[in-house]
């Protein structure tokens, strides 16, 4: 586990970092989900709303929408692709995403269309977590307390 400002922000996962979306590649599939900087930042989630598997989405688009007792956003896809899955929990323990963002937490799985030709514009490893931490600097973001 790397903490960044009091943030887990694990190297082994890429990154959307100002939309705080991670990606974990599993084979021929993406896991999606939402960074415990985006939990902490919403607080308490109360309820997703989550894309239909089959769905054709393009990086940037929403797979789901996350709402909070202070927020209502999107988590988009870091990249384009078919939605193959989505994490059902979330519908009835949306919780999962603030106690478990990086597991049981996820939100959806990808088959993604042009893996190669996207993957460069997601942030990972030690130069990933570093530019995390500038941004998380850069708007004055830190997590807990």
């Amino acid at each position: 586990m790397t903490l960044v400002n009091n943030c887990n922000i694990p190297e082994d996962l890429l990154y959307v970092i100002d939309k705080h979306v991670w990606a974990r590649r599993e084979g021929d599939l993406v896991t999606v989900g939402m960074t415990d900087v985006a939990q902490n930042l919403a607080k308490s989630i109360i309820a997703v709303t989550l894309k239909k598997p089959g769905k054709a989405i393009a990086r940037g688009r929403n797979i789901a929408t996350v709402e909070s007792g202070k927020w209502v956003g999107p988590v988009p896809a870091p990249v384009t692709g078919e939605i193959v899955a989505v994490n059902a929990a979330l519908e009835t323990s949306p919780g999962l995403m603030n106690t478990d963002p990086y597991g049981a937490g996820w939100v959806a799985r990808l088959r993604p269309t042009d893996w190669d030709g996207e993957v460069a514009d997601l942030a990972t490893g030690p130069d990933g977590v570093e530019a995390y931490r500038a941004f998380l600097d850069s708007e004055g973001i830190a997590c807990g307390g």
